[in-house]
């Protein structure tokens, strides 16, 4: 709870709880505290879907092929994980800004029911990790005519 006065000027309002003071800080989970981690952490994932399958694209840079999981657990639970290692740190550097995250992430997505999970494909190409789920061809009733007396 924030009850911090701002300037000199009286301020009525200044010892209210403001319920928005720490609303963001509980969004992002921080790693060890680290910012730039819990922004790699959160790794912005697309799920879209085709007739044909069920398709997740993850901006992935700087992360091989070895450091990212794809994993289908419980049956229908897509998991994709992974960790961008931090870069070395020399003494003699001077750095002037630090914008690129590192850290681990993981994501999870509860897939539908025609999902084939045992089919996935998974591939990684100029930091973009395409995870392709195929769909099972919905079965179409079967229909029976039935001839009318009278």
């Amino acid at each position: 709870m924030s009850m911090v006065r701002r300037s000199n000027v009286f301020d009525p309002f200044a010892d209210f709880w403001d319920p928005f003071d720490n609303m963001f800080r509980s969004i992002v989970p921080a790693a060890s505290g680290d910012r730039d981690t819990a922004a790699f952490a959160n790794a912005r994932i697309d799920w879209k879907e085709t007739p044909e399958a069920h398709v997740f694209k993850a901006d992935l840079p700087g992360v091989k092929k070895e450091e990212v999981k794809v994993e289908v657990e419980d049956g229908n639970v897509l998991v994709i994980s992974g960790e961008r290692s931090k870069e070395e740190e020399d003494k003699n550097d001077k750095w002037h800004r630090v914008e690129r995250s590192s850290g681990k992430f993981m994501r999870r997505f509860r897939l539908p029911e025609n999902a084939k999970t045992e089919e996935v494909k998974a591939g990684l190409e100029n930091g973009v990790l395409t995870v392709t789920v195929p769909k099972a061809e919905e079965k179409k009733p079967e229909v029976k005519s039935i001839e009318i007396s009278g």
